[in-house]
């Protein structure tokens, strides 16, 4: 639910008019222009519907891996849907997993179809100081944002975030 609050993702150019490079950006939910009531009534609210019906919901990274703009590459399409697959087959389920000390979040060490060095981001970029130092400011937005979702809701989603 941290990340689903948070709704990280990034302005870049082609999608966004007077963006010429990657500008991080927080959408509570994926969707913040849409909500009515506040995130965290949002997510109490897919996790009540992910426990009623038994589901399980997934973050994938679609955007940018391998460096800093202007080093790296976008996620390519079939990478994607090769993680998707996994995903909708089953075949994740078999994965060994390496948690993100940092973040927390678990990254599958491999699935079919899919770069090993893409699923865990340090691997897939040339510059490992460059990766922890982006990583670390990373983490400082994601606590600063999260700030305003402190003790709301029927649970403190602060505890699931990153971890300096």
């Amino acid at each position: 639910m941290y990340h689903f609050l948070s709704g990280y993702t990034a302005k870049v150019a082609g999608t966004e008019r007077g963006i010429t490079e990657p500008v991080p950006n927080f959408s509570p939910c994926f969707g913040a222009a849409f909500l009515t009531l506040h995130p965290t009534r949002y997510a109490d609210l897919l996790q009540q519907k992910l426990d009623k019906h038994n589901s399980v919901a997934w973050l994938v990274n679609s955007g940018w891996s391998g460096g800093s703009y202007p080093h790296g590459d976008r996620m390519s399409i079939k990478t994607t849907r090769a993680c998707i697959d996994a995903i909708l087959d089953g075949s994740v389920e078999d994965a060994t997993w390496t948690k993100d000390e940092l973040f927390g979040f678990e990254v599958p060490d491999a699935l079919p179809g899919v770069d090993p060095n893409v699923l865990n981001p340090r691997n897939a970029w040339e510059d490992k100081e460059d990766f922890d130092a982006t990583s670390k400011k990373l983490a400082r937005m994601y606590i600063k944002n999260f700030e305003k979702y402190a003790d709301q809701g029927s649970v403190d989603y602060t505890q699931f975030g990153p971890q300096l």
